[in-house]
């Protein structure tokens, strides 16, 4: 079990410093907000080009921030469960989740069975 909270906290660690470089976190929604790559005003803009790319950066950031913000809840998840009976049970079969399974991604919720059904 140590190996595995070692290895979620690691990767919690690195997911918040990656979070934090694309935005940054809202305690009243409790959510992630991404920001501007360049926090630039509007009076900055030269034209409508740069106003468009700088659109197009934000939504790349929101969606990779999204996807972290995932994984990150993943890690959180799993970390509730360490030292509980539930760590490592698959939450659809309730059948134990595979050691390989686990060594590869720790915050595993599902078997290798299970996980191909649910894909």
């Amino acid at each position: 079990m140590e190996k595995y909270k070692a290895k979620l906290e690691e990767e919690k660690n690195l997911l918040e410093e990656e979070l934090k470089s694309l935005g940054k976190f809202d305690s009243e929604t409790n959510d992630w907000e991404a920001s501007p790559e360049s926090e630039v005003s509007h009076q900055d803009v030269l034209d409508e080009g740069d106003m468009s790319e700088r659109a197009e950066d934000y939504e790349e950031r929101s969606s990779k921030l999204n996807t972290l913000e995932s994984r990150l809840n993943d890690i959180k998840h799993a970390l509730s469960l360490i030292g509980t009976e539930n760590y490592g049970i698959c939450e659809v079969c309730k059948n134990k989740i595979e050691e390989e399974r686990l060594e590869v991604n720790p915050s595993a919720r599902t078997c290798e069975s299970c996980m191909e059904k649910v894909i």
